[in-house]
């Protein structure tokens, strides 16, 4: 009678120097799936993720005063970058809330285009982009009055009904570095005094403002 099974047929047992399922070390393989999974968690608390949009309204005294001086830095570094004259960006623009929150937005932007996870042609975006920016800037820069060694507060129009606004004179500066720095100084003790203020109205259970 002819045997069923086929010549290549793998038995059942397995071989003598196999290790079996109960010889495995259970803790052993555990920890390497824990070690990894600890390892992955800690990349992802590291990694900050795409730039979100600063709101310069909402930001609390330390995060204020982090924000100006990373926005300095980059703006320092972009006037030397592309040799841009004072007529774009202006040494006292810190002292320009419109300004400010164009070129912060340019900033923000320039992050997004250069972030790991953006795609090639996103810096060429930016590039067109920054064109527009520059032309916004040279608008705002003259009708601010703000100039190379001297600024003045942007004038404001006076709606019917309000004060009339106060007059404008232009302050020479000699050291711009300096003033930027008291000038953050002065923005930050003035946001910080008023989380003081909200805060103290707070009850100190419950954690809601009373007043």
């Amino acid at each position: 009678m002819t045997d069923p099974t086929p010549e290549h047929h793998i038995p059942d047992e397995p071989a003598a120097d196999e290790p079996q399922a109960e010889d495995l070390p259970d803790d052993d393989l555990d920890e390497e799936y824990d070690d990894y999974d600890s390892d992955n968690e800690d990349e992802d608390e590291d990694d900050p993720g795409p730039p979100h949009p600063v709101n310069w309204y909402l930001l609390r005294a330390d995060e204020l005063e982090a924000e100006w001086y990373e926005l300095n830095r980059w703006v320092e570094t972009l006037r030397r970058t592309y040799g841009l004259p004072a007529s774009v960006i202006p040494p006292f623009w810190h002292r320009h809330d419109e300004l400010r929150w164009e070129l912060s937005a340019l900033h923000l932007h320039w992050l997004c285009a250069y972030h790991p996870e953006q795609n090639g042609s996103a810096p060429f975006g930016w590039h067109r982009d920054f064109a527009d920016a520059r032309a916004r800037l040279r608008e705002w820069v003259a009708a601010s009055g703000t100039r190379l060694d001297r600024d003045r507060p942007t004038r404001q129009t006076t709606w019917p009904g309000e004060e009339p606004a106060d007059p404008i004179e232009d302050v020479f500066v000699a050291d711009r570095d300096r003033d930027f720095v008291d000038y953050v100084a002065a923005q930050v003790a003035e946001r910080r005094a008023a989380e003081d203020a909200f805060y103290a109205g707070a009850d100190p259970v419950t954690g809601e403002v009373t007043g």
